[in-house]
């Protein structure tokens, strides 16, 4: 994809941010629906979920994708914690785990007052230690990406789990479809995508940010932005504060006013995409079929 066709300029910033002889790299198709990228800077390599197809891959530089889990339990979003270890969001089982290191599976979070989660659907961790993940419906709403099954919460809620005492607790109750989510850099604003117009066209397909108060609460709930094509599913944020959007044509960058800076135009539908390489400055998009690669100027904040 030529530069003239890769980008899309809606703001001088923008420029800054991208690499113009760059290229957008298909680094493996064969995916049904290619999701939750988390990058390992210490074993250098991308892991991602396929999740119809139930099972997460490994992609190395060098040695291309391999499959790292199967059956995966539907797997969606992936996240690690801050001692560096894998979590994830099951469909399947509609529960939030953790890999220890020797690759056992431990139980984060599997129901709330009492009642069986819906389907996690995409995680992050807090420098705390604490966990924050999206519970929509997702997962049971047919058996291709989970187990079809009648909701048991009244909500689909965003939830922060506490690794040291075990409590989980709801923040946020009053989203259609809660999605992706991801902190500012300075972890006072926490972004969270209502992705519910990808089965209701009238419903929000809007990013929201809210104030995080104490590291335990949000408020101020108000939309930051919207996408104009498709829905925002998977997202992160550069060491700038500008928020990486998936989209249904690509990657849409938004400045920390809310401003569209510019698009990366994608030839498949984006669900997701992570910062990662040596340096954090290689986009890995997930979009649909394929997992791809792009070299930009930006940093990405997570870490590890």
């Amino acid at each position: 994809m030529s530069h003239d066709t890769l980008y899309e300029v809606h703001d001088p910033r923008f420029r800054s941010l991208i690499i113009k002889n760059a290229r957008l790299e298909q680094l493996y198709t064969g995916c049904r629906w290619a999701e939750g990228p988390v990058w390992f800077a210490d074993a250098n390599q991308l892991l991602f979920s396929d999740i119809p197809n139930q099972r997460m891959l490994r992609w190395e530089p060098e040695g291309g994708v391999s499959v790292f889990r199967a059956p995966s339990n539907f797997a969606n979003g992936n996240t690690r914690d801050r001692e560096g270890r894998l979590v994830t969001c099951e469909h399947g089982t509609r529960r939030l785990t953790r890999t220890e290191p020797d690759g056992t599976i431990t139980v984060l979070a599997d129901s709330f007052a009492g009642k069986r989660l819906n389907s996690p659907n995409d995680v992050i961790v807090r420098s705390d230690g604490s966990v924050w993940f999206t519970d929509p419906t997702y997962g049971i709403l047919s058996d291709y990406e989970g187990y079809k099954a009648e909701p048991e919460q009244g909500a689909r809620n965003v939830y922060r789990f506490d690794p040291e005492t075990g409590e989980l607790a709801a923040v946020a109750g009053d989203f259609r479809q809660p999605n992706g989510l991801a902190f500012s850099p300075n972890e006072t604003t926490l972004y969270i995508a209502d992705s519910a117009a990808s089965h209701d066209e009238t419903a929000p397909r809007h990013i929201r940010a809210f104030d995080v108060v104490d590291g335990k609460a949000l408020e101020n709930g108000r939309v930051f932005a919207s996408i104009d094509k498709g829905i925002p599913d998977g997202m992160r944020v550069d060491t700038e504060g500008n928020v990486w959007s998936s989209a249904a044509d690509g990657v849409h960058c938004f400045a920390p006013d809310g401003r569209l800076l510019g698009k990366i135009l994608v030839p498949e539908t984006v669900a997701n995409l992570t910062f990662g390489g040596p340096r954090r400055n290689r986009l890995f998009i997930t979009a649909t079929t394929s997992l791809y690669a792009l070299y930009v100027t930006a940093t990405g904040a997570q870490r590890p």
